[in-house]
């Protein structure tokens, strides 16, 4: 019922020695004046009480009115976020997990810039990858073509995939650690990857080629199995496809098959 209430509105102090607004507030009534009277040694109150040594008040100004509640807090915290460490309110704010974090604009986070979600990842073995390289070192790859390339590209850190090996059925669960980088540049630990006694021995080709080198990612692995203890049923057939990686958003028979083998559910690792 609180929820339907409007008369909120949302206020702002600012320094009239420069203008400079240092404090969002939400409230009704006379809400937006209380703090004139704090005498707490708050950032707020003690910015507050040189603007009055100076013979000066603050200026205080509804930034936005006939609100509900919700509005008022949502329009608060925006404002909050938006000035970050120039206010002196204390707290962050409701719909604080709504919010990116501030000094992030450098790097991509999830739930913001990218979803994580749940896929199919086709191990592709053959002679420039192998299954038991991928479980001992922590990682997974495709390459060989533009197609293969953007294909594991589009992977995200925190996708959770499902590894299926052709010919045998579905053979782990991992957690994408790292997004796919050139396999020339891509370190387990302090080593590079290509000087570890891989049982792939032609990984290294194309290397210098943009275009055709493998593109790893490194993973953790959350279960996997060997190759002769793949998961798979016939009928009703499960799903597959010949891609690199494929959503497996709608594919809800293959997912409930995995968790079921594998003893786990694949929602719960993507939180």
């Amino acid at each position: 019922m609180s929820e339907r209430v409007s008369g909120y509105y949302v206020y702002v102090y600012i320094d009239p020695r420069n203008f400079e607004e240092f404090y969002y507030g939400k409230g009704r009534g006379s809400r937006k004046d209380a703090h004139l009277g704090d005498t707490n040694d708050s950032a707020k109150a003690t910015r507050i009480a040189k603007i009055k040594r100076e013979g000066l008040s603050p200026i205080i100004r509804v930034i936005a009115r006939d609100l509900t509640e919700r509005e008022a807090y949502l329009i608060e915290k925006t404002l909050l976020w938006k000035l970050g460490k120039l206010t002196t309110n204390i707290a962050t704010g409701h719909f604080a997990d709504k919010f990116r974090p501030h000094n992030t604009f450098h790097k991509e986070i999830s739930g913001f810039d990218y979803q994580k979600g749940i896929y199919y990842y086709n191990v592709g073995e053959g002679t420039h990858r192998n299954w038991d390289d991928y479980v001992q070192f922590g990682f997974i790859s495709a390459g060989g073509g533009a197609r293969w390339r953007d294909a594991i590209l589009g992977f995200n850190k925190g996708d959770v995939f499902v590894a299926y090996l052709k010919k045998h059925g579905f053979v782990g669960v991992g957690k994408i650690k790292t997004r796919a980088t050139m396999i020339r540049a891509v370190r387990i630990g302090a080593k590079p990857l290509l000087s570890l006694p891989l049982r792939c021995r032609r990984m290294d080709e194309r290397v210098d080629d943009p275009e055709l080198s493998e593109y790893t990612c490194l993973v953790q692995w959350i279960k996997t199995v060997p190759r002769d203890e793949a998961k798979w049923r016939s009928k009703p057939k499960l799903y597959t496809t010949t891609h690199v990686r494929a959503s497996l958003d709608g594919q809800q028979q293959t997912v409930k098959f995995i968790e079921q083998e594998f003893r786990l559910s694949l929602g719960k690792l993507v939180t």
